[in-house]
Parts: C-alpha cells; structure tokens; sequence
C-alpha cells in the first residue's frame, strides 16, 4: 500500500513537472554592443544578464546572447543579422547609428523578431526606444551649471564620440540650454570619445588656452579626468563642472567637496529594456504607446540628478561596490508590469 501511494505520489509530481514545462515560457534575446571602451557599457550588459536571470522566478526561461565588440556600423548590422540568423525572439541593441539599421531591423520584423534600441534613439519604424532622452539628459547638466554661475560665465564642453546618437542629442541639449542665458559665452568644445585620459588631457589643454574658464559642460566618462586637471591647476574652487556617476568620482566629489551635478544615465538601461521586452513577447500592450522622441517611437525613463543635495544618498547607493561601479537604475519586472495592460 506504501509502495503504490509512493508511486502515486510520484506521478502526481511528474506531472505537476510537465504541467510547469508546458506552461513556462521561453525567449532568447540577442544583445548588442557596438563599443566597449568603457565599464560602463560593461555594466549595461552584466546588468541586462541579471535582469534575464530574475525572470526564472516568474517561470519564464530568458536566454541571453550577447555581441559585445568594438565595431563599426556595417558590424553591428552583422550582429542584427547573426540574430535574426540564430532566430532569437528580441533583439536589444545600444545602437551606433541613429539612421543606418532601418533596412536590417526591416528584415528583424519581417522575420517575427521585435527590436528594441536603448541609450540611443533610432529612426526605424520597426524598432522601439527604451531609454532616457539624451537631450534632455544634457540639457539638464547645461540648466543645474547655468544656475550655478548665476547665469554667466565662459563655459567649455568637452564631448563624447563626433557623431554618436546619443553624443548629438546631448550636445544638443546643452546648447538649447545655455542659447536661453546670453551671458554664458561658449568659448570651446571639443571631442575625447568618453575616454578619462582624453577628458583630462583636453581641460588641461583649454585651461591653457582659456584662462577665465568658470564652467565646464563635460559627459560622464570624462568628467572624472576632467576634474582632474581642474584640481591640478588648483581652481577646484572657481570653477564648476558637471560630474561622473562612478563610485570612484562620487567618492572625490564627496570627499573634496567640489561644485559638481551629474545627470545620470543608469546602465540599468538595457535591463529596463529587456524587462519591456518579455512582457511584450508574452503578448502584453502598452497602456501608453510608446510615441515620444523625434522619431515618435520612444518610452522615456527617468533621469535621475545628482548635485550637493542628494550626493550622500548617491554614495551610499554605491558604497562598497568597485570604483568602476557606474550609480544605476533600472525598471524591474514589476516596475515594468504597470506600464501594461
């Protein structure tokens, strides 16, 4: 009698099993990075893997295969086309071109295979936008260091990859931005391809050449250098300049005191996106369609600000964590879930 209820038992349980297998769901999802010069980009992905890893606790299997190289635009196209040739459900890509995917993610839709962008905005019908608006991400650094020179002031900028989506439209932003105060002159900008050494090397070059510097508009991932050659010159005191979202440059802005506000960009990004994602592969709908953005097909996330206000909660967000640590956010699945239906 024991043996046959044992048995029984076990049944049961095996087809509680193939009950759960037939009901849980499964999604690959293709990742694509089109530039590794930074931890940043390092996180984004580490960040998107753990996001897919959460989603097993929901009883959805979400496989990740991730492209992550230092490519041109033609190769990261053939990263799109390596997906859609793996047959992946998604594809999730920080694109290096606002423009040059339309034909290939053309193909993606065309093969069943939904396309999401993040970080930077593209032109595609067939593609959405998750992510912050760049533009104003970088108007809101060129309004907090505006206010902070009283409205006037010789300012530089110091800015990321000449011709990046996303390195246009925050130009763009702080440009909008200072345009409203005529009294803060614009004296230079120049390029260092969101590179420390760069960002420092170039302050070090305008201080020479622009002695009566009160602001600097500077992106994360060369604000860090930036400052120090600023320090360097010992005007750590006369000048400021927006900041760095690293735990490293959030412990010398603490420590150091300096007149800084950093608007963030979370690397949390491709994880809110991928969390958008399953949900809309599991056949959910917006409550809002997703229509912002000059290409009308974007859903824009939070910009979270850092300054003097809240930089000690900012620190200890990351506290403990490497220096390299970016501070980050992202939508969790649940987070995700009340933007549908």
């Amino acid at each position: 009698m024991r043996k046959f209820a044992a048995l029984a038992l076990t049944s049961v349980a095996a087809l509680a099993v193939s009950a759960f297998s037939v009901q849980a769901e499964s999604f690959k999802i293709g990742l694509s990075n089109g530039w590794v010069g930074s931890e940043w980009r390092t996180q984004m992905i580490e960040e998107a893997q753990a996001a897919a890893a959460a989603w097993k606790d929901k009883g959805v299997d979400v496989e990740v295969v991730v492209q992550s190289a230092n490519v041109d635009v033609p190769g990261q196209i053939a990263h799109v086309r390596n997906f859609i040739n793996e047959g992946v459900n998604a594809i999730i890509i920080n694109p290096n071109s606002p423009t040059a995917f339309d034909p290939v993610f053309a193909q993606a839709k065309e093969a069943g295979i939904l396309v999401i962008s993040t970080d930077a905005e593209v032109s595609s019908p067939d593609a959405l936008y998750v992510g912050i608006d760049q533009k104003a991400w970088g108007a809101a650094g060129a309004k907090w260091l505006a206010e902070t020179l009283g409205g006037k002031g010789n300012v530089v900028a110091i800015n990321g990859v000449a011709g990046h989506p996303a390195n246009e439209m925050r130009v763009a932003g702080y440009k909008e931005v200072f345009g409203q105060y005529p009294d803060i002159k614009i004296v230079n900008e120049v390029n260092a391809n969101w590179d420390q050494a760069q960002g420092q090397q170039a302050m070090q070059n305008l201080l020479a050449t622009n002695p009566d510097i009160t602001g600097v508009w500077v992106q994360d991932g060369m604000a860090a250098g930036a400052w120090k050659s600023i320090i360097d010159a010992g005007k750590q005191s006369s000048i400021a300049a927006t900041g760095e979202i690293r735990k490293d440059f959030i412990d010398l802005w603490t420590k150091d005191k300096l007149n800084s506000g950093a608007s963030v960009n979370p690397p949390g990004v491709m994880a809110s996106a991928l969390n958008v994602a399953v949900l809309m592969l599991q056949g959910k709908e917006l409550k809002e369609p997703a229509t912002a953005g000059q290409y009308k097909n974007a859903m824009y996330l939070p910009i979270p600000f850092i300054d003097g206000k809240n930089l000690a909660d900012a620190a200890k967000a990351v506290d403990g964590k490497p220096g390299y640590y970016s501070y980050t956010s992202s939508l969790s699945i649940e987070d995700a879930e009340k933007l549908f239906k």
